[in-house]
């Protein structure tokens, strides 16, 4: 006779390529037989540093020679 150890608790990563369906899939997953809770991972904020290291890496950085010539380039935006 096999003897067959059964975890109590275990974990299924679902990934989900539509967010817009992220409560329809939670209502789902919610009425299966023994799922207990349902948590979702949390997106990390960034600091207002962080955000401006990712802006220079990645290039939405603009340089302008003189504060008037950033203002003429607003107002031609209209």
């Amino acid at each position: 006779m096999t003897n067959t150890v059964v975890p109590m608790e275990g974990q299924i990563l679902v990934n989900i390529e539509d967010m817009s369906m992220l409560k329809d899939i939670k209502k789902a997953i919610s009425m299966v037989k023994g799922v207990g809770k349902i948590t979702l991972p949390r997106t990390k904020r960034y600091s207002s540093y962080e955000r401006s290291l990712r802006d220079l890496e990645e290039g939405r950085v603009y340089k302008y020679d003189s504060l008037d010539d950033l203002i003429k380039e607003i107002e031609n935006e209209d």
